[in-house]
């Protein structure tokens, strides 16, 4: 066999076996609660290597136990078709591309017209699903890449084969950021309300979920107009959102 050829098929074995690996660790996630995400780990040896260090906070409570208000809240803020979709809302991710093109089309304008002065960069608005989301979080870097992309597809149609619409929403409800060194609805339930997840208010339960694009932003901004708007927005829709 070439040497060319042997390469490949080693690195086919490799990518093979990576996704055993993946397929493995999900399928245990459906009887046993992952103890930690590769963005948590991340972020805790940033808390404990930097000069001021963050608070740790996080506390794994079950689906039951996290109030309906906060579930509903997430879902009409961040997916609104997660009970009905297979991972991926291709509608949402093409109304994503469309905007950032816009985007980065005014901000090259912005640019030919400043002359060599610094222009601010455009904001990438993304399309990805809670199940992405959950599937980034758990297993891969924040990188913006295509093989990254095609990895976290793979994830992401792996979670949905082998975990309920149910147990998906739980992991990432547990897991995901809330504010530096915040993680798990728990964890932020407390941090900023003094109470359970279970006894979350609607105005609460939707002022947390508009600050999960951007916690640590928010958690430093607590009056921003944009936060009481959007939650007040997110509020109403919350009636609609379809539970698993």
């Amino acid at each position: 066999m070439k040497p060319a050829l042997r390469g490949l098929l080693l690195m086919a074995l490799a990518l093979l076996g990576l996704q055993l690996y993946f397929a493995l660790r999900i399928a245990a996630m459906a009887y046993v609660d992952p103890h930690s995400t590769a963005f948590e780990r991340s972020e805790l040896w940033r808390i404990t290597t930097a000069p001021e260090r963050s608070h740790w906070q996080q506390e794994w409570v079950p689906y039951g136990q996290i109030s309906r208000a906060l579930k509903s809240a997430v879902l009409a803020s961040e997916d609104d078709g997660f009970a009905t979709h297979g991972g991926v809302d291709w509608e949402a991710i093409n109304t994503a591309w469309q905007k950032n093109a816009k985007a980065q089309a005014r901000a090259e304008a912005r640019s030919a017209a400043a002359k060599g002065r610094a222009v601010k960069p455009p904001r990438i608005i993304g399309g990805s699903t809670i199940t992405q989301q959950l599937a980034k979080n758990l297993f891969l870097s924040g990188e913006r890449t295509i093989v990254r992309k095609a990895q976290e597809l793979v994830i992401t149609l792996l979670l949905e084969a082998c975990l309920s619409k149910e147990r998906i929403l739980e992991i990432y409800l547990n897991h995901v950021e809330w504010g530096d060194g915040v993680f798990g609805a728990q964890a932020a339930s407390w941090r900023y309300y003094r109470k359970d997840a279970s006894r979350l208010a609607p105005n609460e339960a939707a002022r947390l979920a508009v600050m999960l694009p951007r916690p640590k932003f928010f958690e430093k901004l607590p009056a921003s107009e944009y936060l009481a708007n959007r939650s007040a927005l997110i509020q109403g829709r919350m009636a609609y959102a379809q539970l698993p």
